[in-house]
């Protein structure tokens, strides 16, 4: 059916929209969106093959123009084309190391080979959803969905800040479940084996560091002997000590790690890798950056600490503070030792020539100190825990517990404290004497040097008073409650 023609000698309003049927066989319509930076009408085009589609794009944009939600112009970008951008030219300048690695494996592994052909625009709930369902159904773990969540989430959260998109499609689907396993701390008997055969082996005051301050690993390997204050016992944490993954600097990284690319899967009895096999690199891989020429950003990297809250100020107890001063006689006596070879750094933690540990090397260390022990298994980063347990079951504020831990939310406590079985013996027994003590008696219980000091003050107060003081510390056979009777 063809179109109304306006009436004669009448003309559109300006601005508005046309849908005309050209040429070409296809129907074409025409919205005025605003003003382009040079001044000029922003007019979108689009062309469908139908009158009735035509009319729907037309409506949709303008929609978008009323709403104030208007996208940029231009052709539609990908999103493998906006996750690469967002990578490495906003989310790689701006971010921690640790955090970059975190967003380029999601980009990398899932979402450009899952999402990568959508056009940023177009982009869907539903598409999102189906590369969930797709993951899940792969075996993937809660904690690789809720990695791609996020970095899918930041990433279009930047382009809906830019204007690129209208709406973010990921804030409406629901993020995937993880299950979280419960860590568990160390008890004071294992911590105490763990100290005392920390004692015996080099850098052992390292892990006393971690146990009883809770400080990071990075934080930890980043001290230097300026940062200790001696006569005030404090540590300053201003910096840490992490390993990044090397980058390429040639203009063919795909080329240039062509010797380490891997081509095959491994077979189902492989006994090469301890871990997970890796998976076969994908056609255009552009890692291996290891053994490039020009391979720059990696190795040890001492980096600043950023948060407010992460540069502190910690009170050492004595013990800890002593035995830092017995290893900073022992680094003397290794740098003697170790003459023009010991590279000088101020460090407190060292290799025997001085240079800083390398974090694998700390971990290596930690599980043969675990054993050692004769301790049960665990992550370094459960001392942190650990020293957190410790200060709940110490009754320490939350506000100081923050400020030695370094958190900038006091919502960390819920994962860092865990309640130890012996706070909840204690919590139990309280409960029991409170609500099963003999015939409800709550006569409040003295030791035998409390009485003494009641007697004492007894002597010295009114006669009405020492009558109250002996209703409320009636005299019993057996001594148990309270003091006895005062006369009068």
């Amino acid at each position: 059916m063809a179109r109304k023609k306006r009436p004669e000698g009448t003309r559109a309003p300006n601005g508005a929209s046309s849908i005309y049927y050209g040429a070409d066989g296809k129907w074409h319509g025409r919205v005025t969106m605003g003003v382009l930076d040079n001044g000029k009408p922003d007019r979108r085009h689009v062309k469908r093959a139908t009158e009735a589609e035509v009319i729907t794009a037309v409506r949709e944009l303008e929609r978008e123009r009323d709403s104030g939600n208007v996208r940029k112009p231009g052709k539609p970008q990908t999103l493998e084309s906006w996750l690469t951008h967002w990578l490495y030219n906003i989310a790689e300048p701006s971010v921690r190391r640790k955090s970059f690695v975190y967003y380029e494996g999601a980009v990398r592994l899932y979402l450009i080979p899952g999402l990568g052909a959508h056009k940023v625009q177009r982009l869907t709930p539903e598409h999102v959803e189906k590369l969930y369902a797709k993951l899940q159904r792969e075996g993937h773990s809660g904690s690789v969905r809720m990695q791609v969540h996020r970095t899918l989430r930041a990433a279009l959260n930047e382009a809906l800040r830019r204007g690129n998109i209208t709406r973010n499609p990921v804030m409406l689907v629901k993020s995937p479940k993880v299950e979280e396993t419960e860590v568990e701390p160390f008890t004071v008997d294992e911590a105490q084996h763990i100290l005392n055969v920390a004692k015996e082996r080099r850098n052992g005051v390292r892990f006393a560091v971690a146990l009883s301050l809770g400080l990071r690993r990075g934080e930890a390997l980043g001290l230097k002997w300026t940062d200790l204050d001696t006569k005030a016992g404090t540590l300053t944490i201003r910096r840490a000590l992490q390993r990044h993954t090397w980058q390429h600097g040639c203009d063919d990284p795909h080329e240039c790690g062509k010797a380490d690319h891997k081509v095959k899967a491994c077979p189902a009895n492989c006994t090469r890798h301890k871990r997970k096999c890796p998976a076969p690199c994908p056609p255009d891989c552009k890692r291996h950056a290891r053994a490039c020429p020009k391979r720059r950003g990696g190795g040890l990297v001492v980096s600043e600490v950023k948060s407010r809250a992460g540069r502190r100020v910690i009170n050492v107890p004595e013990p800890l503070l002593d035995w830092l001063r017995a290893h900073d006689d022992e680094q003397d006596e290794e740098r003697a030792l170790a003459r023009e070879l010991w590279d000088e750094g101020g460090w407190m933690f060292t290799q025997p020539t001085g240079r800083p540990i390398d974090p694998r090397a700390d971990h290596g260390e930690w599980k043969a100190l675990l054993k050692a022990a004769g301790v049960r298994d665990a992550r370094l980063h459960d001392a942190r825990h650990t020293a957190a347990t410790m200060l709940l079951v110490l009754g320490v504020p939350d506000r100081a517990v923050m400020d030695v831990m370094g958190w900038s939310s006091a919502a960390m406590k819920l994962r860092y404290m865990h309640v130890p079985d012996t706070l909840r013996e204690k919590i139990a027994e309280q409960v029991g004497g409170l609500l099963w003590s003999d015939e409800g008696d709550v006569t409040p219980r003295l030791t035998d040097d409390q009485r003494d000091a009641v007697r004492q003050l007894a002597d010295m107060l009114p006669p009405q008073l020492r009558e109250r003081l002996a209703e409320v510390f009636p005299d019993d056979d057996t001594g148990a409650a309270g003091v006895p009777a005062v006369p009068a």
